[in-house]
């Protein structure tokens, strides 16, 4: 595990005793089965990588390696120009402390549109997972660096019990075989990292192979280009999650439409 992964799941472990102190895990758990049903978020995946490709729109104020990326942070008008844009999922960052996320851009984002969301964190314990089902998540990020092996088989039975889909994230063969080891229907190959947050294609290339057909491969990070697009699509890889190169632009939803789509932006 990398210094940062270490430093930020040090700081996840204070949230959780500070959240847990506010609503107990049965609280939490009962406000989470009150909940309306989730959006197919993996389901809708499917049916557009099917049909060509499917792009997971990320909604990202900041991150470590990179800082502030957009100051005009406007979640919900952002979710919005995804959709029209021809968008499958929303990811939603909502880690304060690095990312300068908050659990209100995944409600506004969700809200202002009729797309799934998957709430992207660093989830290490059960409370996050029911806390992700009360703030509206139809999605949640599983992290396999970040994860015990027992942590990452318990989370992601409990996020699939409680009506959650989840994205598995996975750095090289090892940590790939603990995420096929999960019910997750999502493997996200994760091109950077996570020591030097350098990104290359080829891990992605790398393992497309290994990942069975009843999965579907979600390729994350260092996707910028069109040539980046048909790279990827000759190892026969169609879904993506892209942020930071759409949060760059002045209209996220145009960027989205021409890196994926070749309309001009």
């Amino acid at each position: 595990m990398s210094d940062i992964l270490r430093k930020i799941i040090a700081t996840k472990a204070e949230e959780v005793a500070a959240g847990k102190s506010r609503s107990g895990l049965d609280e939490i758990a009962a406000l989470a089965a009150d909940m309306q049903a989730a959006r197919a978020c993996a389901q809708r995946i499917r049916s557009f990588a099917a049909q060509g490709l499917a792009v997971i729109a990320e909604i990202k104020k900041a991150s470590p390696s990179a800082g502030i990326i957009r100051e005009d942070f406007q979640p919900g008008q952002i979710a919005r120009s995804y959709e029209s844009a021809g968008a499958a999922c929303l990811s939603v960052l909502t880690d304060h402390d690095y990312f300068k996320g908050a659990n209100e851009y995944l409600q506004q984002a969700r809200t202002a549109c009729s797309l799934p969301a998957l709430r992207k964190d660093f989830l290490v314990d059960p409370w996050q997972v029911y806390e992700s089902r009360v703030l509206g998540a139809d999605c949640i990020l599983l992290i396999v660096a970040a994860l015990e092996r027992a942590q990452l088989l318990d989370l992601d039975g409990l996020a699939r019990e409680i009506g959650l889909d989840v994205l598995v994230e996975v750095h090289n063969e090892d940590e790939l075989e603990q995420a096929l080891a999960t019910g997750a229907s999502l493997i996200g190959v994760n091109n950077r990292d996570l020591r030097t947050f350098t990104t290359d294609l080829a891990v992605s290339e790398r393992l497309r192979p290994l990942i069975p057909a009843d999965r579907l491969m979600v390729t994350e990070s260092g996707i910028h280009s069109r040539e980046d697009v048909a790279r990827l699509g000759q190892c026969k890889i169609n879904s993506f999650l892209v942020g930071e190169a759409f949060m760059r632009r002045e209209d996220p939803g145009a960027a989205l439409r021409a890196l994926f789509f070749g309309d001009s932006a």
